[in-house]
């Protein structure tokens, strides 16, 4: 059996609740698209990742610039 066959048998393990109302808490107000989205949102999991990197890039600029 393939893998997209697999994945495809796997997804019906979840028929019987695919069509259930979504649960709305009665003692939590629903979040924020904006709060949901940054909750999502991607994060710099290497801090001072990206300015090494463009360090990185204007010393090797600045070599070719000099040849």
């Amino acid at each position: 059996m393939s893998n997209a066959q697999n994945r495809w048998q796997e997804t019906h393990k979840y028929d019987d609740i695919m069509n259930l109302p979504r649960h709305i808490s009665k003692k939590h107000r629903q979040m924020s698209i904006h709060d949901r989205a940054a909750q999502f949102a991607p994060f710099s999991a290497l801090t001072g990742l990206d300015e090494a990197l463009r360090e990185t890039k204007e010393e090797h600029m600045e070599r070719e610039d000099k040849r």
